[in-house]
């Protein structure tokens, strides 16, 4: 919302929200600092953000609206995810025929608005609102889901009268089962709402004498609720013949996939059973199909770091690598690269498992290990389709390393997964792989190292660091080199000191119970320069490669980690407990 800085001055002055020696104070702080007015007339607490935001409307002609009391129609209200409608600041309250209106805190995100667009194929007409606003909002998406879950849960296991311990029984039955009503009603409900709740997994776990659901959100497993016993092989089938699996197997694993619609987004599940003592537990991954539109910057990356993964991106040959354990949003962020290059003069294929997000234009293939058919043989047919970007799901042995190298040296941008716990790692693991030294340093042109912190919500309570506090993270960082860092990218003051940096904790509220809404990825980008390609080619330790790319800048993941929380993204402990894991 572009104002300037006259007109704004005139309008808070005239109104008398602002005197002229405040704002003048303010406006010699933004000259300094590179800091919208408005925000530094804020952070002094002169006006309110609610004040400010009203104030944009009635300059910019655009109408601003309270939903404080009001009641919004689940069906019109589900026309944005709640996940979506949280992460934007973003509701549908009002629609009449093909025109929908959105309360928002700011109408120029219009990425956001274009997402809608595209996904109601309806006309969007922005219109601002207040913090307050969103906050009463998203509870009704929350009351409307508890609601509908509690009434059809109890409704439809007490319909349940199904006998057979763990779900033992002949297929024609167990079928007749999961396609009967309470099945598909307690099944439906479960996956909407844990895909409003922003879950990523689903657990289904078996009890003596109950089923256990659980909710993996933001990283964290949290007990969803508790079930009959008599649920487990009606909830058990209906899922197995969703995912096409074998109603009468009971005593091996199996793996299964399918899509379904919630709450207008389309979401890929993908289903692990495995038996266990009281039953067969289910763990079901969600997959959601909202890739596109994601920027490095939106997933955590800036300043050098964010440079460094443009240079590689422009390359049009060589490896893009990014390392972390399971989980750690290392697909994500291969994702978002591809999202990025994928233009009309590139041919892109990927051979991957499983295939996680379906990207348009882009030719993705399923690694069957079953019929013989790895990442080593799908690697080998794909540099016969004549692409100029590979990706490879992830590097596991010699024979697929050794490829990925060859195709990165004639003439492709190869990008990758490997399985180390830092950057530094990777080029050791490699070349125990058997890779030869002068072809890894031939190709590698990054290799990013990764995690993922909780984000804390909007309502966060502020504190400065003690002395003990400096002192322990002194232990996990180069203090200077992340202060140095925050105050190139302008996020604290150029005179700032760690006693004056503040960090926050989380607040928890209605809306978010931990405080923490989201996750956001703490990255080290490890560029391969001469330096780097000198200690790779000597066979140095993990340890030297990130001493040498530490004196060229780069920022590791634990400093990354505190120089978001000094931003106020997350928080120290968050960092700690995922770096240390």
């Amino acid at each position: 919302m572009y104002i300037s800085d006259t007109h704004l001055k005139s309008f808070l002055a005239d109104a008398g929200l602002v005197n002229a020696k405040d704002f003048d104070a303010a406006d010699k702080e933004a000259k300094e600092t590179g800091k919208p007015i408005g925000d530094i007339l804020v952070s002094k607490s002169v006006i309110g953000e609610d004040e400010l935001r009203r104030t944009y409307a009635y300059i910019l002609g655009i109408p601003f609206v309270s939903l404080l009391g009001s009641t919004i129609k689940y069906d019109v209200l589900s026309l944005i995810p709640e996940p979506v409608a949280r992460r934007n600041n973003i509701i549908a309250f009002s629609k009449k025929g093909d025109d929908l209106e959105v309360a928002m805190l700011d109408t120029d995100d219009l990425a956001a608005i274009d997402f809608i667009k595209k996904k109601t194929r309806l006309k969007i007409m922005p219109r601002l609102t207040d913090a307050a606003s969103i906050k009463s909002a998203l509870k009704q998406y929350q009351q409307e889901l508890k609601d509908n879950l509690g009434d059809v849960i109890q409704r439809e296991t007490e319909a349940l009268r199904v006998g057979g311990g763990a779900g033992e029984g002949k297929e024609e039955d167990l079928r007749q089962m999961a396609e009967a009503v309470p099945a598909v009603r307690i099944v439906d409900t479960l996956l909407r709402h844990a895909n409003a709740q922003g879950a990523s997994d689903i657990h289904i776990e078996p009890l003596e004498g109950s089923l256990l659901i659980r909710y993996r959100i933001d990283g964290i497993l949290h007990d969803a609720m508790q079930l009959p016993k008599n649920a487990a092989p009606a909830i058990t089938a209906r899922i197995k013949v969703l995912a096409s699996m074998r109603l009468d197997e009971h005593r091996l694993p199996q793996d299964g996939r399918f899509s379904a619609e919630a709450a207008g987004e389309k979401i890929s599940f993908r289903v692990s059973v495995l038996p266990t003592y009281f039953g067969e537990k289910i763990v079901m991954r969600l997959l959601r199909d909202s890739i596109s539109g994601f920027t490095l910057e939106s997933i955590g990356f800036h300043g050098v770091g964010l440079e460094r993964m443009h240079d590689a991106m422009r390359k049009t040959t060589g490896m893009i690598l990014t390392t972390g354990p399971t989980g750690a949003g290392k697909s994500t962020t291969l994702y978002t690269l591809l999202d990025i290059i994928n233009t009309p003069d590139v041919n892109i294929s990927t051979v991957e498992d499983p295939i996680e997000y379906q990207m348009p234009r882009i030719n993705q293939t399923q690694v069957r290990p079953e019929i013989g058919f790895t990442f080593a043989n799908g690697l080998r047919s794909l540099v016969r389709q004549d692409p100029d970007i590979i990706m490879v799901g992830e590097i596991r042995d010699k024979e697929t390393a050794a490829l990925a190298i060859n195709a990165a040296l004639t003439g492709h941008l190869v990008l990758s997964t490997l399985h180390t716990n830092s950057a530094a790692a990777a080029p050791a693991r490699l070349l125990d792989m058997g890779i030869e030294p002068f072809l890894l340093v031939s190709t590698l042109r990054v290799v990013i190292g990764q995690r993922l912190v909780r984000r804390l919500t909007g309502d966060k309570e502020e504190h400065k660091l003690t002395r003990d506090e400096e002192e322990q993270l002194g232990k996990q960082m180069d203090a200077e080199a992340v202060l140095k860092a925050l105050k190139d990218e302008k996020a604290v003051d150029k005179d700032a000191s760690w006693k004056n940096v503040p960090f926050y904790s989380p607040k928890p509220s209605p809306q978010s119970p931990t405080g923490f809404a989201g996750r956001v990825g703490i990255y080290e980008v490890l560029p391969v320069t001469s330096t780097i390609k000198d200690l790779v080619m000597k066979n140095s330790t993990a340890d030297s490669i990130e001493s040498q790319a530490r004196k060229e800048g780069m920022l590791t993941m634990a400093e990354d980690g505190i120089f978001k929380a000094a931003q106020g993204t997350t928080t120290i402990e968050e960092v700690l407990r995922v770096i240390t894991e």
